[in-house]
């Protein structure tokens, strides 16, 4: 993988940012305008690629960020693209470029990406959306139903427990909800989009979880040596790197068509799983106490596995047809 300078520059930028700032999103905003980068410059934005946002996200992911970017900067922005409503892109996208936090709703209580969860009847929508990111506090809320995008200002939200307490979700209904129609959205294209991105995350964080690793194996002796030094852990640590390599090669091809995004979801998935499992268990008991990080890569690696669709979702849509 090759990167430009101006990519280079975007992840040193936000890496540093979010090493110093305890909440990052204002600054992440303000400062490198990571919430403008997909939207277009005749909107307010800096009409960046998906690279630049999988960049980020690689960022965001290493440390396990709780921030509305994949939610708002990356769905509802490339929801209301995908509309093509020059009037809704004038009203919307502005301010989801300064910042303003947006969501989109569609998924119901199986976590399905196919089956939207909410209805049409009479410009009102009925019906509730799980698995919302951000959407308890989201200003701009949009919801996908019968293969069309709408703007919703009422409704009931609630953020749900969450085995990953780094991801900020909500359900959200629609009781007769009054809804602005924004246009016709092709819901798998956007599913692609937001994988390509999770893939980049999840690569991001298992990266950072096989460097925690590392880092414990050479300070925690037994037998009068590091850990580091026995060959079977040697072996296993090789493992892990081909993993986290392969991660991070799958993801930036993800974007590239569309079974390249389901294959990225598939294999960065099952990477950051494994890793974070070695985790744990190369760090023993000290890896499931709350002053250490390794059970929250953990949760991370189980709850992005099953964001906008499991593996096994994706992995049929990779798989060629039987004959």
């Amino acid at each position: 993988m090759t990167f430009t300078a101006e990519q280079d520059a975007l992840r040193d930028s936000v890496r540093k940012l979010l090493d110093r700032e305890a909440d990052p999103w204002p600054e992440l905003c303000e400062q490198i305008g990571v919430a403008a980068l997909a939207v277009p410059e005749r909107f307010g934005g800096l009409g960046a690629g998906t690279t630049e946002l999988q960049v980020v996200a690689e960022e965001l992911g290493r440390v396990l960020a709780d921030v509305p970017f994949l939610g708002s900067a990356v769905l509802a922005v490339h929801a209301v693209l995908a509309a093509s409503n020059d009037e809704a892109c004038d009203r919307l996208l502005p301010r989801l470029a300064e910042g303003v936090v947006g969501a989109v709703a569609w998924t119901d209580a199986e976590g399905r990406w196919d089956a939207p969860a909410c209805r049409v009847a009479d410009s009102a929508v009925e019906g509730e959306a799980h698995y919302v990111l951000h959407g308890d506090e989201a200003e701009i809320l949009l919801v996908v139903a019968d293969g069309s995008l709408y703007e919703v200002t009422d409704a009931r939200r609630e953020r749900t427990a969450a085995m990953d307490e780094t991801r900020r979700l909500a359900r959200v209904r629609f009781d007769s909800a009054p809804a602005r129609l924004i246009g016709p959205v092709d819901l798998g294209a956007l599913r692609d989009v937001a994988c390509a991105v999770l893939a980049a995350e999840q690569a991001g964080a298992a990266a950072r979880a096989f460097e925690l690793t590392v880092e414990y194996s050479k300070q925690r002796h037994q037998f009068g040596r590091p850990i580091g030094g026995f060959q079977a852990l040697k072996h296993r640590m090789a493992d892990l790197h081909v993993l986290v390599e392969t991660a991070r090669s799958a993801a930036y091809a993800a974007p590239e068509s569309s079974r390249l995004a389901a294959a990225a979801k598939v294999h960065c998935s099952e990477a950051l799983a494994t890793v974070a499992g070695e985790m744990i268990q190369l760090h023993g008991g000290i890896a499931i106490t709350w002053e250490h990080p390794a059970h929250r890569y953990f949760k991370r690696a189980h709850g992005a596995a099953h964001l906008f669709g499991s593996p096994a979702d994706h992995l049929a849509r990779v798989r060629p047809p039987l004959s």
